[in-house]
């Protein structure tokens, strides 16, 4: 994933967070307030943290065949 994207999906998880936090503050949540806050910096943490999956020709450790395998 670019970095840009990254960055953009990070700052709305984010924002999403604090948002949540402070309504979760306004209703007297003090436990699940705090679990969103983790739960946010968590996810942003994870994408930056695990590499995006690539995949290769194979599938399932199986080599697939092309037409030019096939003809002889």
């Amino acid at each position: 994933m670019p970095v840009k994207i990254k960055l953009v999906l990070s700052l709305v998880v984010i924002i999403v967070a604090a948002v949540a936090f402070y309504v979760q503050h306004t209703l007297g949540h003090e436990r699940v307030q705090y679990l969103v806050v983790f739960l946010g910096v968590f996810m942003v943490f994870a994408m930056w943290l695990f590499p995006e999956v690539k995949r290769e020709e194979t599938a399932g450790g199986i080599r697939r065949e092309t037409t030019q395998n096939r003809a002889s």
